[in-house]
This record gives C-alpha cells, structure tokens and sequence, in this order.
C-alpha cells in the first residue's frame, strides 16, 4: 500500500513499555473495543443491528489530494477501501488473508493468456457510480488511460509494462492505450496485453491507482474535488483546512463481501486541524472514535493504563526513513551519504518513536519478514546482520575526506512532534559533521509531495514507506528506479532522485526471475538491496508499529495487514 510518510509516531519508552504491556488487542481479536458494541458473533456476513450512526475521525493535518489515482498516503489509502473500486481488490479481512487477491469490478479473476501477457476481464453489470451513471468497459479503458494522463505515481514503475505505456509516459495528454487496454461493450469485457509476462500485476491492479472512476474525470490531479464512486460511501465535502465528510453512496449494492463490503456507519466524519493532545482527549470523552497520528509521550501511560482494551497494536511491514538527495551537494557525494548513515544512532530513532516495543532499528530498505529480506547492516560499529552502535569517528572521517564540511543541509519534515523531534535530532548530528543544517518543518498536508519535486531542492527528508503489496518491488523498484524518478513533478517517489542503470537492469531481470522462481528472485532483490545500501541514497531508520486507539464507541475492530484498520467495518453507537 501507499505508505507514504504519515503515520505519526509514539515517544518515550517507558511509557511506551506500559502501553505495549497493556494493549489487549490484536490483528486477529475480532472486536476488543471496550463498551456494548463491542461484542461481536464472529459472523462475515453484515450484521444489519450495527448499521447506522457517525463515525468521527480525526487527524492533525489533511493528506493532500483526495483523487485515489493520485494520492499516494496511507491516510486516505485507508479511506478508499470503501470508496473506491478496481477489477481486482485486496479481501477486506484481517490477518493473513488481507494479502489475497480478489475480483472486484470483475465477475472473475482474469483469463490469462499469450504467456502471461494477456489479461481478459468480464465486467460486473448493474454497478452505478455515486453520481448515478452505470459502470461501463467505458470507464474502465478510460481509468487506465488518466492513470498517466494525470502522472500517477506509479505510472512508471506499475503500469509501464501496458502496451502503450511508454508513448503515455512521454507524453501524457495524449495517452490512449490503443494495443494496451481494450473495452467491448458487447461481450461486456475489458483485455489488458502486456509488454513482457508480470507476476505482480494482479497486486498492482488491486491497489487505489488502478480503480475505476467516470470516464469523464478530469485528465488533472481532482484535488480537493472527489471524484464519484462506487464503493459504500462517496464524499459529500472535501476541506483540507477542515474536514471531509463520507456518507453513503444511495446507489451501492454489496456485489462481493470479499472485495467491497457493505459499511456500517452511516456517515464518516474526519476533521483536520487539531493537536495530537487534544485528538487523545476527544476519544477519551467520546467526542471523536479514533485518531490517525499516534498519541504524544505525555498520554500513553494513562491510555495503557485506564484505556488499555482501546489501544490496538500491530507490527508492520514499513521503513522510516531519511532520504539524501544524489543530485545535490553535499549527498552528490557518496562519502558524504555514507558519513551519515554511518552516524545516526538508530537506537535513538527507536526511543524518540516510541521504544523497542514499538520500532526497531532498521538497516535495509527491505523491512524484517518481507519476501527478499536479508539480516545485513553495513553500517554499524564492528559490523554484523543487526545494528548495534552509530560510528561517529568513522563518519566524521568520511565527512574530511569528501570535502564537504562546512555547506548548508536543509531538513524536510512533517511539523507534527515526532517528525520534528527526529528532524531535530537529525539537524543536531549533522552540525557535529560539520554541517550547517536547517530544520523545516511543513504541514504534513504538504510535505509527502513537497519533498517529492526537484523544484523545491530538497537535500535531505523524513519519510516513511508502507508496502502496496507484499513484493520486494514495491520497496526497491519503486523508490529507487530511474522510471520512479521524475523531475518536477509533485509524483516523483523516487525521492533521493537516485538512478543506477546497472541496479535498474538487476532489478527488471528479478522481476523476470520472480514469474517463474520466486525464492530465485527473493535472493536477487535481497543482494540488491545490500548494493543500493552501499551507495546509500536513502538513511534506513526505524520499522514501526502501529498503534490505533478507539473511544467506547467503537466495536468491531479489523485490522488488515495490508491496508490497516477497516474503517468501514467499524460498529458505532
């Protein structure tokens, strides 16, 4: 999933300590909420005494755009889950299961055909947009064309492989797809051909930059403007400096409980704009049911204590990270790159997060228990698979050697205080390189895709990753690939702007391999990851948990691993 920088972090260990203690909750406890609602028969099916009520959502800041073939943030990731629908999707269910594969908008998973190269779909019939007007292979064949008519993020690293692709990705406009994306309104059928067999290609046909929206959206980012839908719920108002409001979608019909179940709130209602402090304060009291960023220091120890069964705590499959930009003094130079993953002292990212029962120190882009993970830390003091200690001498060294002591570093963060509190730990070491370093804090509104453009010459970043699919791709191949980057453009996730013609080949050949030999490709993307480390674009920090705290309102709790909680599934007074 689109797991951008986000996810506010926790603070202080010890409380941290208690929380984890504390916390009751898990991916698979089927409803640990506190309160009447909080019961639950176990039962898939919809259970109709549940539906009805406004679910309150709140957050410190907005996450940008809210057009799903845009937006790359797991805070609306989150929402387009009941909103949003593809030929395929990811089973709204928790645990293992959510990383399944399921028809969507098609009536089956697709035929495939030409060795791998051909995909054919059959349309469901009698889905309807929120705006009234009746699904069509239409729709479809023109989804796929705004895909890179809007520049999508992963229009070059997920969709390149379409036939056609590359005309679209050098001049979007005009992007049509003659060969690559074929609707017949007749048979009631959408066919794909691909350049070259993708055995990934279902998991990118299952995430929110491949759903379906009306054939006449706008080929420009919507913004602010939600598209219509055809998930549950559609959007009545976006406000980034406000609120969104969700509400029900009149014309939704449960077509699949597996791919898009029915919700159960009758209205969503997410308001941006306050403090963490006061987030944690309104769910106390019932005035709101769940915050996105995760509590402040000061409050963990009374929510582990007097509101332990309300916070819910799962491991996750993401990096925290600090990008360095290789076009741009001082991180054009190699040594100075190294220098700086040689000096940062993990442990004290983990403290300044939450403790070790809520991060540990990361040395790989390649998070522990991902397909392709290998236990190696190049840069740590003494050496060996896991972290230990900074090297502070050996970074200073570097730091002489490449010449770059004494030159200006700016540092892109998210103003909430965990990003801030890490930024200025980050601001603090490289002054004792030798640096001048600058903090910037931005609106986490603005920062994901503000780092992102070569206009605004970011040196150095705070951001997170939060897997699409359970790929090693979706880290290496998607963050650091030259098709990934795309200089200024708001969509350039390849942020450290880090283009290596001989690991792009390694890694296209490991995406050949895995179609066939999966353990084969596994071991390729775990070397490469240990040769893009060498050349250190990006400053592996921490792998999170995540915490999710509930007010008694709340019941039926899911957790799934691959798009975190189901808001729509949430039982609510």
């Amino acid at each position: 999933m689109s797991r951008n920088a986000g996810r506010g972090a926790l603070a202080a260990a010890t409380v941290a300590l208690t929380l984890t203690a504390a916390a009751c909750s898990s991916s698979s406890d089927p409803g640990s909420s506190s309160g009447p609602s909080a019961s639950t028969s176990g039962s898939s099916a919809f259970q109709t005494q549940h539906k009805g009520g406004t679910l309150k959502l709140v957050a410190h800041a907005a996450a940008g755009s809210f057009d799903p073939q845009v937006n790359y943030t797991l805070q609306y990731w989150q929402l387009f889950q009941s909103m949003y629908d593809g030929l395929l999707a990811f089973k709204k269910v928790d645990g293992q299961e959510s990383f399944t594969v399921v028809p969507d908008l098609a009536t089956a998973m697709p035929k495939v055909t030409n060795g791998g190269k051909t995909y054919t779909f059959t349309l469901r019939k009698g889905v309807t947009f929120s705006n009234g007007k009746a699904l069509t292979t239409d729709d479809v064949v023109a989804s796929f064309q705004r895909i890179f008519k809007v520049s999508s993020p992963t229009a070059g690293t997920f969709y390149n492989g379409i036939v056609g692709a590359d005309a679209c990705l050098k001049t979007p406009a005009s992007c049509t797809l003659p060969q690559g994306v074929i609707g017949d309104a007749k048979a009631n059928t959408v066919t794909i051909n691909l350049t070259a067999a993708d055995p990934e290609f279902e998991y990118k046909l299952a995430v929110p930059h491949a759903v379906v929206v009306p054939k006449d959206s706008p080929t420009k980012d919507a913004g602010t403007k939600p598209l219509p839908s055809t998930g549950p719920y559609m959007a009545a108002s976006y406000d980034p400096n406000r609120a969104l409001e969700l509400v029900r979608n009149p014309h939704f019909e449960e077509w699949s409980r597996q791919a898009e179940p029915q919700g159960y709130p009758d209205a969503i209602d997410y308001t941006f704009g306050q403090t963490v402090e006061s987030e944690v304060t309104a769910i106390e009291n019932g005035q709101a049911d769940w915050m996105y960023d995760a509590p402040p220091a000061d409050r963990l120890n009374e929510i582990g204590t007097k509101y332990a069964s309300r916070a819910h705590v799962n491991p996750l499959t993401a990096f925290w990270y600090a990008t360095l930009n290789v076009n741009m003094a001082p991180f054009n130079n190699k040594l100075a790159r190294q220098a700086i993953n040689w000096a940062v002292d993990r442990s004290a990212v983990v403290r300044l997060y939450g403790g070790t029962n809520l991060a540990s120190p990361a040395c790989t882009v390649l998070p522990p228990g991902f397909p392709g993970h290998v236990d190696s830390c190049a840069y740590t003091k003494g050496g060996g698979t896991t972290w230990k200690a900074a090297d502070l001498a050996k970074a200073k060294e570097l730091v002489k050697q490449s010449g770059t002591a004494g030159q200006e570093v700016g540092i892109v963060v998210q103003d909430d205080d965990v990003n801030k509190s890490i930024g200025q730990y980050l601001q603090s070491l490289l002054t004792q390189l030798g640096y001048k370093a600058t903090l910037k804090p931005l609106s986490g509104n603005i920062q994901f895709t503000y780092i992102q453009n070569t206009k605004n010459k970011v040196q150095l970043a705070l951001t997170s990753w939060y897997q699409d699919y359970p790929a090693a791709s979706d880290f290496l191949n998607v963050l650091l690939s030259c098709a990934s980057y795309h200089p200024g453009s708001d969509s350039s996730i390849n942020i450290s702007g880090f283009c290596d013609k001989g690991v792009d080949a390694r890694m296209q050949a490991a995406l050949k391999t895995s179609g066939t030999d999966k353990a084969s490709a596994d071991k390729q993307w775990g070397a490469i990851d240990q040769t893009v480390m060498a050349q250190s674009p990006v400053v592996p920090l921490i792998n999170p948990k995540m915490i999710d705290f509930t007010s008694t309102r709340v019941g039926n709790y899911r957790f799934s691993k691959q798009f975190y909680m189901l808001v729509g599934q949430l039982w609510v007074k």
